[in-house]
């Protein structure tokens, strides 16, 4: 499965079910409302040549030294902000690409976000963060997957400075959805997961089978995608025992870090079912690991 129409058709089989869990999973805390004016403060958008300089938020200034400007609309229901992770390590994949998979699930948040007449914001992130500009309704949803699917991903993940420049644009109460392979210290994750206490946020991590379960075996040499640094090892069966060991501390890890939080959490493998992914993501239970 790709991220096109025949995606958007299997997601609108399965409207009814998504639907329902998302309304029993979030109903009242949707609303935003402003009694006096009819009016409501929803985000803001970087200032460009041509927009109103009253409407440049000093305060954000200050904190992210990037001009943003203010914008209103009327009473809308909860705003969903899906940022993917699109940096060199999300291009591997075997059946799809991890930033393939990762796209399928913020879209599937997106189309969602429609039906039940609400906003949403797509972002990716890698050394710098790209917010999309795309078109309102259907048609935004259309010309997102259109970007996503120019995109190559590419270099490091500057994650936490990504989320932060990312939070400095969302005042009002929001689901935050962040998809990655989180292949880095999870302080990081903790260390930016406190901004969002006043928004609901899930947390996705996607990992390709053969990182959770390693095909490798003898002298091997090792490439980062990331950093373009190389090692030579030998790897035996004690290295694979290793590994997966380190590999599942690290998901904890990461689960740890989301509970402390209250956050919904949620590690898949690109093998899994998108829908099956996404009734762990609504339901009601516990933080999976897949």
């Amino acid at each position: 499965m790709t991220i096109d129409v025949s995606f958007l058709r299997q997601l609108d089989r399965f409207d009814v079910v998504l639907k329902k869990r998302v309304i029993s999973n979030y109903a009242g805390a949707r609303q935003s409302k402003n009694y006096g004016t009819g009016l409501v403060f929803y985000d803001y958008k970087e200032y460009v040549p041509g927009d109103d300089f009253r409407a440049i938020d000093w305060k954000v200034y200050g904190r992210t030294e990037d001009f943003y400007i203010r914008r209103y609309e009327e009473e809308r229901n909860m705003r969903i902000h899906v940022i993917i992770d699109a940096s060199a390590s999300m291009n591997f994949g075997t059946r799809f690409k991890k930033f393939e998979y990762a796209s399928m699930i913020g879209m599937g948040f997106c189309y969602m976000a429609l039906r039940n007449n609400e906003s949403f914001e797509v972002s990716t992130f890698a050394e710098t963060l790209d917010v999309f500009k795309a078109k309102k309704g259907m048609n935004k949803l259309i010309s997102t997957i259109d970007i996503l699917k120019q995109i190559t991903p590419k270099g490091r993940s500057f994650f936490r400075d990504s989320i932060e420049k990312y939070k400095a644009a969302i005042s009002t109460k929001s689901l935050v959805i962040i998809v990655s392979d989180f292949l880095f210290d999870p302080e990081e994750l903790k260390n930016t997961l406190y901004l969002f206490k006043k928004s609901e946020v899930m947390v996705v991590q996607v990992l390709d089978s053969s990182e959770r379960e390693l095909a490798l075996d003898g002298d091997i040499i090792l490439s980062d995608s990331e950093t373009q640094d190389r090692m030579r090892t030998y790897i035996s069966n004690r290295v694979i025992e290793n590994y997966s060991e380190k590999l599942l501390d690290h998901i904890y890890n990461i689960k740890k870090v989301c509970d402390s939080f209250n956050v919904k959490f949620l590690s898949v493998s690109t093998e899994t079912p998108i829908f099956e992914a996404f009734y762990n993501l609504l339901g009601t239970a516990d933080n999976v690991i897949m």
